[in-house]
């Protein structure tokens, strides 16, 4: 972080400067979310229904390496941020250094794990019949990358903190195009079926894994950039502690994706899977806009908290809602827009899924409304290292209230009771997001 770049985060920021400054790491989110999706479109296509479901069916595993990249990342970029704030820069490269390799071993150990008990895993998972099969191609060519699917996760944050926006989207970008080709080529040139989507998806994550290494190890002089660095478990405790909140929300979404799964096994077999494999592709896409902009303004928050200032941080929070509130306008109309054509250009000559998904954007356009604030209550909490609140929004929010109307509304209405269970627990979290967010402005209107 330079001197120019630390005068930035320190500066007074509209809403409009908030949004522009976290555009490109909004980008690098979408992105990820579209070369998400394109796996699903391939599959769809080129391999069928079946395929289309072993995506969601390896879904948990995938939100579990997420999980702990998020965990690592959105922990060390508070501690780093807060570090570089109060001028600890050594410290601040040291800790940089550290949770970077133990990332890597982390990614490297839990692929090592899976592919050793892969087939009680699928079995876990709820894989059945004719679904194990395609789940088994397409779980077990990805564990091996999974890895730089972490990585890549871990330096998209931390590109943010070194005030490298831009890269980070680039490389989200130029990943996700990659993947694009890859797809195009394996599944439907070379006809390597759901194998081929593992395949494009591990390879084009090993560009910005190996990119964001080679980027913290060639800055020789810049303040920010790995260096020799000593073993330090209460360092590593502290940023995994503060962000557990990002690690339960993706554990919670693991379960809940079973729990989704599970429903539409029972009430409309393969085809309700493979509806439920586009919505979450959906929902993700949309939600990269709320996820990358609280990333984009974490190190803002961090460094502000850092260097105090009540009143200023005060009229940054108000700035970032405003910002939150015209952005989950914006995708709500878009999802009730563009949801319905999205999901029947994706399902292609499958009419049940098409149906299943088009009902389904119906009802989960609405969560919309809600879910971009209850994202950033989060994340803002992560930030000023408030780990507690954090942690209890994400938890209440993916995994409590979720799996509490997953486990009622499909019984008392089938189908459409699975579509509405993500609109009902993001509403009830909404509630508490607004409260807390009201306790902080009146905390800083007190300090200044």
């Amino acid at each position: 972080m330079t001197p120019s770049q630390k005068a930035d985060f320190g500066k007074e920021f509209t809403a409009a400067a908030l949004f522009r400054f976290a555009l490109p790491t909004m980008t690098m989110m979408a992105f990820s979310g579209l070369y998400t999706m394109a796996d699903a479109a391939f599959a769809a296509h080129f391999a069928g229904k079946h395929a289309l479901a072993a995506l969601n069916i390896a879904a948990p595993m995938l939100h579990l390496v997420v999980g702990l990249g998020t965990m690592f990342a959105t922990g060390a970029n508070a501690r780093i941020s807060q570090e570089m704030g109060a001028r600890r820069e050594r410290e601040a490269r040291e800790d940089l250094t550290l949770l970077i390799l133990v990332s890597a071993l982390a990614g490297t150990a839990l692929a090592a794990a899976a592919l050793w008990q892969l087939d009680p895993l699928l079995s876990l998972l709820g894989a059945k019949g004719p679904l194990t099969e395609s789940a088994r191609d397409y779980l077990g060519t990805l564990l091996p990358f999974f890895p730089a699917y972490l990585m890549q996760t871990v330096f998209a944050n931390l590109f943010v903190t070194a005030g490298r926006p831009g890269l980070g989207a680039a490389l989200s970008i130029a990943a996700g195009v990659l993947n694009l080709i890859l797809d195009a080529v394996l599944m439907g040139v070379c006809g390597q079926g759901v194998r081929g989507a593992a395949l494009g998806t591990g390879l084009s994550c090993l560009l910005p894994s190996a990119a964001g290494l080679c980027f913290f190890a060639a800055r020789r002089k810049a303040p920010l950039r790995l260096c020799k660095t000593a073993w330090r478990p209460k360092a590593v405790a502290e940023c995994c502690l503060n962000g557990s909140s990002e690690m339960v929300g993706q554990l919670a979404m693991a379960v809940t994706v079973f729990l989704f799964n599970a429903n539409m096994l029972r009430l409309a077999g393969a085809d309700g899977v493979a509806a439920v494999t586009i919505l979450n592709d959906a929902q993700f896409l949309l939600e990269t806009l709320y996820i990358g902009f609280s990333m984009g303004v974490a190190p803002i928050l961090g460094f502000q908290h850092g260097r105090g200032g009540a009143r200023g941080q005060k009229r940054l929070l108000c700035a970032c809602l405003r910002v939150v509130g015209v952005l989950s306008a914006a995708v709500c109309g878009l999802s009730l827009i563009g949801g319905p054509l999205l999901a029947l250009r994706i399902a292609g000559g499958e009419a049940r899924v098409a149906s299943l998904a088009v009902q389904g954007f119906r009802a989960l356009s609405v969560s919309f409304l809600f879910s971009g604030m209850n994202i950033f209550a989060s994340a803002l909490f992560t930030a000023l290292s408030n780990g507690k609140v954090s942690a209890l929004l994400s938890f209440l929010r993916t995994f409590a209230f979720l799996t509490a109307a997953l486990l009622t509304l499909p019984r008392l209405w089938g189908v459409m009771g699975v579509w509405l269970a993500p609109p009902a627990a993001e509403a009830m979290v909404f509630a508490l997001s607004v409260f807390f967010l009201r306790g902080q402005l009146r905390a800083y209107g007190r300090a200044a």
